[in-house]
Order: C-alpha cells, then sequence, then structure tokens
C-alpha cells in the first residue's frame, strides 16, 4: 500500500486508509481504542454508540478525535446493537469490527445484560457477516472462567468456564465469547475474544472513588489477594495485535475462534495497588482499616437489597458494593498470558508504575481545570 505525508511533513499514512467499526466507542477503554486506530493512520473509523449524538469531552474537541471527526478520518453513528438495521448501516463497508459494547457490570440485572451483552453480540456477529467484514475482535473479559468462589493462580485458557458466575456480567460475557468464537471461519469472517484483567488508566472511576476516601484505605478481608490489573493502553494493544494476527492466513488459522487473557503481567497484591493510587494522589500516612468478610458479606446483601428497590422506582444510581464486587476484590485473580505472547505478539507496551502515574496525572489535570472552572 503506498502512503503519503501530513501537511506539515511529520506524518506517515497510508494513501487509502481502511475503514474499521468500534461499537460502544465512548467507552472507557474503547476511547483509548478509537484514539490509536486513527493515530496509526492505518484507519478510518466509524465510532458506534448508543447516544443520538457524540459529546466530545474536556481535550478531546482540540485533540486527535476532534481532528479525525472533522476531517472525516472517524465518523459517529448512534447504534443500538440489539438493532440489527443500525449495524448493518454502521457496517457497511467496513473490514474490521472491534465489538466494546457491553452493559454496565455495576447493574446485577440478568435481562438487561442478556439482552446487550448476548443478543447484542448475535446481532454484531450477523451483521459483520451480512456486510461481508473480515475480522471480529471482541472485547471480553477474565470474569469468563471465575465463579466467585474459588480463587485462580496463573490460570491459562485450557480452564474451561465455570457452572455458577458470581454475577450477571460475567455470566452473559461468557454466553457471547462463546457465540464470537462459534463464528470463525463462518461466511469468511475471522474472530477473536480478548479477555483483560482488571483494566484502569485515565477516565477510569478508581480514582475519583480513591479520592474521596483520602487518607483512609478500606482493606476487605484479609487484604492477601493478587490481582492481574492491565493499563487501558495494553488492552487496546492487545486488540490491535488480535486484528493484525487474523490478517495473516497463518495467524487466521492459529488464532481465529481463540480467547487470551490479557494483563501486565505484573500480578500484585490489589490492597497495595490501590495503596500506591492513594500515594500517587498525594495522600501520605495513610490509615488501612480492615473490614472483616463475617461482618461485610451481610451488609453487602442488605445493600443491595435496598438499591433494588430505591433504583426500581428511579431515587438512587447503581452502587459499588454487591456481593459480587467482594467477591472480586477478596479473591486471587491472576491469569497467564504465556498464549498472547506466543501466538499474537503480545507484550506489555506500558508498565504498571508507569500507567499509574499517567492515570493520576490525567486526573489531577482534569480535577484542576473543573476547579479553574468552578471558580470562574
Amino acid at each position: 500500500m503506498g502512503s503519503q505525508r501530513d501537511g506539515d511533513g511529520s506524518v506517515d499514512r497510508p494513501a487509502k486508509a481502511r475503514w474499521c467499526a468500534v461499537t460502544g466507542g465512548r467507552g472507557f477503554m474503547a476511547r483509548h481504542l478509537v484514539a490509536a486506530l486513527v493515530r496509526s493512520g492505518e484507519w478510518n473509523v466509524r465510532v458506534t454508540d448508543l447516544a443520538p449524538t457524540i459529546v466530545l469531552g474536556p481535550g478531546e474537541s482540540e485533540g486527535l478525535l476532534g481532528d479525525a471527526l472533522r476531517d472525516g478520518r472517524a465518523v459517529y453513528a448512534s447504534v443500538d446493537v440489539c438493532n440489527l438495521d443500525q449495524l448493518i448501516e454502521a457496517f457497511e463497508g467496513v473490514d474490521v469490527v472491534f465489538h466494546t459494547a457491553a452493559a454496565d457490570p455495576g447493574k446485577n440485572n440478568l435481562q438487561l445484560h442478556y439482552k446487550v451483552n448476548v443478543e447484542g453480540t448475535k446481532s454484531v456477529i450477523d451483521a459483520c457477516k451480512i456486510c461481508k467484514v473480515k475480522r471480529l475482535i471482541h472485547t471480553s473479559s477474565s470474569a469468563v472462567v471465575f465463579d466467585g468462589v474459588h480463587g485462580l493462580f496463573n490460570v491459562d485458557e485450557s480452564l474451561p468456564y465455570p457452572d455458577k458466575f458470581p454475577d450477571a456480567y460475567a455470566q452473559t460475557k461468557a454466553e457471547a465469547e462463546k457465540f464470537v468464537m462459534k463464528a470463525n471461519g463462518i461466511d469468511d469472517l475471522l474472530t477473536c475474544c480478548i479477555r483483560p484483567g482488571g483494566i484502569f488508566g485515565p477516565g477510569d472511576m478508581i480514582l475519583p472513588t480513591l479520592d474521596q476516601y483520602g487518607q483512609t484505605l478500606f482493606i476487605i478481608g484479609d487484604g492477601k489477594n493478587y490481582d492481574d490489573l492491565v493499563y487501558v493502553e495494553n488492552v487496546v494493544h492487545g486488540h490491535i495485535c488480535a486484528d493484525r494476527t487474523l490478517s495473516t492466513m497463518k495467524g487466521a488459522q492459529r488464532s481465529g475462534g481463540k480467547a487470551y487473557f490479557i494483563t501486565n503481567m505484573e500480578p500484585m497484591n490489589l490492597w497495595d495497588f490501590l495503596y500506591m493510587v492513594q500515594e500517587e494522589l498525594g495522600y501520605k500516612r495513610l490509615f488501612k482499616i480492615r473490614i472483616p468478610l463475617l461482618i461485610i458479606k451481610p451488609i453487602s446483601y442488605l445493600v443491595e437489597w435496598g438499591y433494588k428497590v430505591f433504583y426500581h422506582y428511579g431515587m438512587c444510581q447503581p452502587h459499588i458494593l454487591t456481593p459480587a464486587r467482594i467477591k472480586y476484590t477478596t479473591l486471587n485473580r491472576t491469569f497467564s498470558c504465556n498464549k498472547a505472547i506466543e501466538e499474537l505478539g503480545y507484550k506489555p507496551t506500558v508498565t504498571i508504575m508507569d500507567g499509574l502515574k499517567a492515570t493520576v496525572e490525567s486526573y489531577i489535570q482534569l480535577k484542576n481545570k473543573d476547579i479553574s472552572r468552578e471558580r470562574k
């Protein structure tokens, strides 16, 4: 493919970039994925999401995405992943679909999750086949092998799905993943699933929550559990590695219809990580308060029941303290990325510490801008 140089003579990009689509393109990870795809110069990006129009966040309007929307390298389409006609229109002329759309994990509503995560994914697969899309890269989750009872230590993709799941999100993501893998090779569609660990990065909700706690770190359980976190740019990199692998005949034969764990490959104590976050936020001499499971578990069930009642009447928003969340934050959950390394050529591009510093820096900048606007 030929290339051309941008007006300032500084950036090379293909003479004719191909089109890809990102479902749920305004989500946390998806925003970073869209930016990486546009930045690469290899892709024009169709960003799809539920909102009727795209509303750019702080820094986006004058940044990479704003520029891409203005010059046509990116376009926005309002799409419900459960609406096949809308999907077909959005996928027309698209080579690759990155399917990131999913129901909010904070809402433990099986009906909602089944509709979006399972039925929506089936519609995405159907639309890909109708539009002759070449590759479908599906954002799955490491939660698809977690039962909420047993800890996981350096498990690989040979671990089967559990009989029971901790919540509706994990259950329906596992079902969706099965459909995506089964669709591989049908109607010339190649598929691959990416299973990220716990994602963090600029724009996530970890920092605002910990910032509210200030000098205090609440530790649930014995505080000894390890987790495999992953910086958002490494998740993006994993998706792009999967697409590049499927674009070759050998890679398609090897990786088509498979799922891969993607982490930072730096498993660490979850509470040590949260402690590091609060220190980076500027909180020193933190007070650690341990909450035994015997106390927090019954409270979480009562809180979940109360929130379900009030949420039904529109009186509150989904909450953080749920029985499922406690399972995720008190059991070991670490994963092997050996398969991704060997078959996708994946390797983390940003370390945990560098990712943490970048995340905190971005958060503080936005926080200071908000404070400045309030003062004006």
